[in-house]
């Protein structure tokens, strides 16, 4: 009999040659990148082996138009191979899923030569990363520091950046800091394409994590940085609303990888009580944790239904999806840190131990509730939604 799981994700209105790719990562994810899983976990290794595997299926193509190299598919099926690859791996998840994050704004607002210079090699498997949280700037990236300022046909950038997803091994990186010409804390706020390799740059150091081991997370440091002013998002002061836009299309893939890492927990949550027995009766017999399990797997239901509804908006044109964003976004990294903690006590004391995978995915969950806004932040944002002007 097939679970409502199962069920739902055949709902899902996907292209024959989008079912097929879907496959072809879900082959990659149980031959090579969840049997890899624990062993990056442990050494902390970036996992370029489980990139190279992603990158011969021509994964990063799938979001960059065919004029520059792509083959362009629904932002449908990217969730989904978001979610299938963080399944199996929550830190391969998400080093893929920054391409998508700090390079889809090239596509949404970079002129014709930006798009033929850079976007074919992230097409090709180049990494991406988007540097925006400073020390003094988190949620409220209105007070980062780093700096702009204008310099003939360049652009000097100086400044630092903290916790930025593939900030040391990244090919090129959405930056963004304050144009030195513009006052205004909002008003300033700039982006532009910078490239790995320039001078003055330099990885200060990465940090060691609860979770995601394997992903590196790196502080960068920009020391009087010479970038072309072609290499500018839009125009000065432009960047808040790149900055939004971006954020708006990566919070449903944070929620789709951390129902990724959900459905990996509920799954070995659900095989372990069918075969476990206590008191001669396997667990799932007991009332109680048929109740437990009810609630882990509504809950999870109901965010992935919203994961495939708000994709399929956006692939129908919606332009005007924020609110809906922060719900899904804070709805399903709440559910998975719920699910990876009942598990971690539905396995009892095995579930404490390394040998299982649940104690990982419980680490591994607790970061999608913080980064890409806190969900504090999201909550304040669906709460001012229904402000009376």
């Amino acid at each position: 009999m097939q679970t409502i799981f199962e069920k739902l994700d055949q709902q899902i209105s996907l292209s024959a040659e989008e079912s097929q790719l879907i496959h072809s990562v879900q082959s990659i994810c149980k031959n090579i990148i969840e049997p890899n899983a624990s062993r990056f976990d442990e050494s902390g290794e970036f996992p370029w082996e489980n990139i190279r595997a992603i990158n011969e299926l021509g994964l990063n193509a799938m979001f960059v138009p065919e004029e520059y190299g792509g083959a362009p598919l629904s932002y449908t099926s990217y969730l989904y191979c978001v979610r299938e690859i963080s399944k199996a791996c929550a830190s391969t998840g998400i080093i893929w899923a920054t391409n998508f994050h700090g390079m889809k704004p090239i596509i949404d607002f970079g002129t014709d030569d930006q798009k033929l210079k850079f976007l074919p090699r992230i097409a090709e498997g180049g990494i991406g990363s988007l540097a925006i949280t400073e020390p003094q700037a988190g949620s409220d990236a209105t007070g980062m520091r780093l700096s702009f300022t204008p310099d003939g046909d360049d652009i000097i950038v100086n400044g630092n950046k903290i916790f930025i997803s593939n900030g040391d091994v990244a090919d090129l990186y959405l930056l963004f800091g304050k144009w030195s010409e513009i006052p205004g804390s909002k008003e300033s706020i700039s982006a532009m394409i910078f490239e790995k390799g320039t001078p003055g740059f330099s990885v200060l150091g990465l940090e060691k994590k609860m979770g995601h081991h394997a992903a590196s997370t790196a502080s960068i440091s920009f020391d009087h940085c010479r970038v072309p002013r072609s290499n500018l998002l839009c125009q000065p002061g432009d960047g808040l609303k790149i900055l939004l836009s971006s954020l708006n299309k990566s919070r449903p893939s944070v929620a789709a990888h951390a129902l990724g890492i959900a459905r990996a927990a509920f799954d070995d949550g659900v095989n372990y009580i069918n075969e476990r027995q206590q008191s001669g009766r396997k667990i799932i017999d007991f009332q109680g944790i048929q109740f437990q399990l009810a609630d882990l797997a509504s809950e999870l239901y109901l965010c992935e239904n919203l994961l495939w509804s708000l994709g399929k908006s956006v692939d129908n044109g919606a332009k005007n999806y924020g609110t809906e964003a922060s719900i899904l976004k804070y709805r399903a990294t709440d559910a998975a840190m719920r699910i990876t903690n009942e598990v971690v006590g539905l396995l009892g004391g095995y579930g404490y131990c390394q040998d299982y995978r649940a104690e990982r995915l419980m680490r591994d969950a607790k970061i999608t509730q913080i980064w890409e806004g806190t969900n504090q932040i999201h909550r304040q944002l669906v709460g001012r939604h229904f402000y009376r002007k």
